[in-house]
């Protein structure tokens, strides 16, 4: 049995096995998230970012999409350590953001549009609802670090809507997974399983934005695909003549 059919396309037993082993491992990690088991909590986390990684890959992802995928598992593994780590797991996210950017600058649509700026107004608004709110109770030395990761966050969620519905979803529901933590930082909870929803939106976030991304790929896969002779063809139908 190989891994790739006579095209060089993975094979179809690949491509089933590897979302399924990253759904897998999402629900090992929601269910341990909530019943304290830390170690396989930890393990499966630290599994969920390569797998959807090798998920994206299969499905033909750019490479600037698993760039931002391996920052978030650098993220999740560090915050895995708690204490000191804390900051270093934001910076790999705030990493992770700015290749985001970046992926939907280059492969989704224009911005520009009047909904856009409605949609942007609407972010800036409750990111300054946000601050208003939570950076009072965070640690003297946490607010400058929070505030600024959660403008580049917010600017990311906005973003996210280049690359179409689901990758929308995608970022504000990453904003969400973040607020959560911010706000029990902040003394605001912890809410009744906290860890379960923090990661859950985390999942579907991370998850989301791929499939956006994907979605791209997929819709532009036909026209880059077109064999230059194809495009040759005459207004009559026919092909032109091959050596």
């Amino acid at each position: 049995m190989t891994s790739t059919t006579g095209t060089g396309r993975p094979a179809p037993w690949l491509r089933k096995a590897v979302p399924a082993a990253f759904l897998l491992a999402s629900a090992v990690n929601l269910v341990t998230v909530s019943t304290g088991h830390g170690t396989v909590e930890t393990v499966s986390k630290a599994l969920l970012m390569p797998l959807l990684a090798a998920t994206a890959a299969l499905s033909g992802a750019p490479r600037i999409l698993l760039v931002a995928l391996a920052f978030g598992w650098g993220g999740d593994v560090m915050l895995s350590f708690g204490g000191d780590a804390f900051l270093v797991g934001m910076g790999f996210f705030a990493l992770g953001h700015v290749v985001y950017m970046v992926l939907f600058r280059r492969h989704g649509a224009d911005r520009s549009r009047p909904e856009s700026v409605g949609t942007a107004v609407a972010y800036a608004a409750g990111l300054a609802a946000l601050m208003v709110l939570l950076l009072p109770g965070l640690p003297a030395d946490l607010r400058i670090p929070v505030a600024a990761y959660s403008c580049l966050l917010t600017a990311m969620a906005w973003s996210a809507g280049r690359a179409g519905r689901l990758a929308a979803a995608g970022g504000a529901l990453f904003l969400l997974s973040d607020s959560l933590i911010a706000a029990e930082i902040a003394g605001w909870g912890p809410l009744p399983l906290h860890g379960l929803w923090v990661m859950a939106t985390y999942l579907a976030a991370q998850a989301l934005l791929a499939a956006g991304v994907c979605g791209l790929t997929r819709q532009r896969a036909p026209r880059e695909s077109v064999e230059p002779g194809a495009a040759a063809v005459t207004a009559s139908g026919s092909a032109p003549a091959t050596p």
